[in-house]
Order: C-alpha cells, then sequence, then structure tokens
C-alpha cells in the first residue's frame, strides 16, 4: 500500500488525488473537491471521499501503519 499526501493523477489530467491511498494497481482512496460529484462515478475505480474525511482516514492509516491496515471493498 502506497501513500502520497499530494497526488495528480497521470491518467486524468493531473486531477488532484489529496490524501490518497493506493491499495489495488492504481486505484485509491483520496479526497476530491468534485463535492457535487460525490456518490456517482468519475473515475476509473477509485473511491472518492469529502477533503476533511480522506485527511482522517490518511491520518489515521498513518498512525497505525499502512501494514496494519487492510481495506475491502465488497
Amino acid at each position: 500500500m502506497e501513500m502520497a499526501r499530494y497526488y495528480f493523477s497521470r491518467k486524468y489530467y493531473n486531477a488532484p488525488m489529496p490524501h490518497a491511498i493506493f491499495f489495488y494497481d492504481g486505484f485509491a482512496i483520496h479526497g476530491t473537491n468534485e463535492l457535487a460529484r460525490l456518490g456517482g462515478p468519475a473515475s476509473h475505480g477509485c473511491v472518492r471521499l469529502h477533503p476533511a474525511h480522506a485527511a482522517a482516514l490518511f491520518a489515521l492509516v498513518q498512525r497505525n501503519g499502512p501494514r496494519n491496515t487492510r481495506i475491502e471493498i465488497n
């Protein structure tokens, strides 16, 4: 698992992906400033969160360690 506080998508026109937690083959959980688009499709499969929620999750994973974190999508 890789983490980046500031990341910009190479695939989607340098779209900002703040507080990105990459969990599988380029897929990430990250914040977005496009709040009106939350809850709908907008990328290749990333999980987008409100920026405050992404920052909180990032801090939690950072504090507990990526090796002690499991991301499961059902």
